[in-house]
């Protein structure tokens, strides 16, 4: 049986560094879960390899100011909306409940949250492996594949204590792009022979695009650009034995800048 096509397509676009950094560490943070979640000794590779993606991604700058700053930007936005009449008080009461709360977990882990998996002898050995194509079977790494070999709820055990050191900073991440993107109402656009431009007031901060298709498996947009003006060309896809062009049509559809 062959599953429906989604009603809605979304395809994201960030504009600055921060924003990139963000979606990455969400898309490997949702990949983790999912695979921690499958028994199999498959997933459970396929969770420590995942880890050890963000764990690089978290040793570059300092990833865990950006976030806790970001919070409180969003906290200051929120506020600003509870002297205004026509507010779902309750609603924007559980927001900034929620905000407050990632950020005191994020104030909790300290700076020093990653040392523990830095230390660990365990994941350096993976790690230096996993540069080798392979280096990670049985015989490069017998203690590995001998942990693999353990029962599900024990390896569960283990790796809950790794991800709990990135779990209240990687969860911030995920409400603070929600909100980013729940920030922006859809416009409809017209994108003319599949092609659509534009340029940013000066007045206006965007930094993130969202683009959303409806029921039109054959087109996908590349979207390019800056935090000035970008451009959404929209693509006929076929198959993968072809390159995919730009349409000649005339595409409808939705653009949100967050």
């Amino acid at each position: 049986m062959v599953d429906a096509a989604p009603a809605e397509a979304f395809y994201e676009q960030p504009l600055n560094e921060r924003m990139r950094t963000f979606l990455r560490l969400e898309f490997l943070y949702q990949q983790m879960l999912y695979n921690n979640e499958l028994e199999a000794d498959w997933g459970t590779r396929a969770t420590i390899s995942t880890l050890l993606e963000i764990l690089a991604i978290l040793s570059r700058g300092d990833i865990r100011k950006d976030v806790h700053k970001e919070l409180d930007h969003q906290l200051s936005s929120l506020e600003r909306f509870q002297s205004q009449p026509g507010v779902d008080t309750r609603r924007l009461e559980a927001l900034v409940h929620n905000l407050v709360d990632s950020r005191d977990q994020l104030a909790s882990i300290g700076t020093s949250f990653l040392q523990t998996l830095r230390d660990s002898e365990f994941l350096c050995a993976i790690k230096h492996r996993s540069a080798i194509p392979g280096g990670t079977c049985e015989f490069d790494l017998p203690e590995y594949s001998h942990w693999l070999r353990q029962p599900f709820k024990r390896r569960q055990q283990d790796l809950a204590q790794w991800l709990d050191d990135i779990r209240p900073l990687c969860d911030a991440v995920i409400e603070v792009l929600w909100l980013i993107r729940e920030s922006a109402q859809p416009v409809d656009k017209l994108a003319i022979n599949g092609m659509y431009q534009h340029n940013m007031q000066k007045d206006v901060s965007c930094r993130l695009l969202r683009v959303s298709l409806t029921n039109n498996a054959k087109l996908f947009p590349e979207i390019s650009g800056s935090q000035h003006r970008f451009t959404i060309r929209f693509l006929e896809w076929s198959t993968i034995g072809s390159r995919a062009v730009q349409t000649g049509h005339d595409v409808p559809f939705q653009l949100s800048i967050c």
